[in-house]
């Protein structure tokens, strides 16, 4: 009896120790995850072939009309946006947009989740023939579009990130309130069943690809 107890406590211990070992790789992971959500574009010069704008709040369009006006690209794609909306509704919401720029812009309406937004852009990109874009969405949302189209896009293709900061992850408060760190939070969960989705069921793949 007194063996079977040794036992069964030295199992526990183990899986103790799994368990401790793992929360310890997920914090670590999220900690990582978290560095750089407050950071800036580290390249707010540079001029590409497009903007690319993932739809999920108002800021982010508004941010990539922003840098189409400021002629940072030729041409400026928004992914997944909702049937039905067209340019004037669009431009309704941004009454300091300059009117010109309607030319040379091009809605997507068949994206609705992050790899959707991938692999549309990825048809626009090789339709127009682009080989680098800057690519717009929320801070906590970029390393997951970023994942998600380096896995669709043809090697050649550049893509220079441009976050845009929502009120709950405004630079240097993020984790100083419970929206902001709750987002964060379910971002990283979403980003690891990212990762670890090829495991389990086959990525789309563009017809863009070669």
């Amino acid at each position: 009896m007194i063996g079977f107890l040794r036992r069964l406590a030295r199992a526990f211990g183990r899986a103790f120790g799994i368990l401790l070992f793992l929360a310890l790789v997920l914090l670590g992971g999220l900690a990582w995850f978290a560095h750089d959500i407050d950071t800036p574009t580290d390249d707010p010069v540079s001029t590409t072939d497009a903007i690319v704008v993932l739809t999920g709040g108002s800021q982010r369009i508004d941010v990539g009309f922003r840098l189409l006006a400021d002629g940072k690209a030729k041409k400026l794609f928004v992914s997944g946006v909702h049937e039905g909306v067209d340019m004037p509704e669009v431009l309704k919401t941004l009454p300091q947009t300059p009117h010109w720029v309607e030319c040379c812009v091009v809605l997507g309406h068949s994206a609705d989740n992050t790899v959707g937004n991938a692999l549309e852009t990825a048809e626009w990109l090789r339709a127009e023939h682009f080989h680098s874009i800057r690519l717009v969405t929320a801070s906590y949302h970029m390393r997951r579009s970023l994942l998600e189209f380096a896995r669709v896009l043809p090697p050649d293709v550049t893509v220079i990130p441009h976050p845009v900061f929502p009120e709950a992850v405004r630079p240097g408060r993020s984790w100083f309130s419970r929206a902001g760190a709750g987002v964060i939070v379910i971002e990283y969960v979403k980003y690891l069943g990212a990762l670890v989705r090829p495991l389990f069921v086959s990525h789309p793949v563009s017809s863009s690809s070669p």
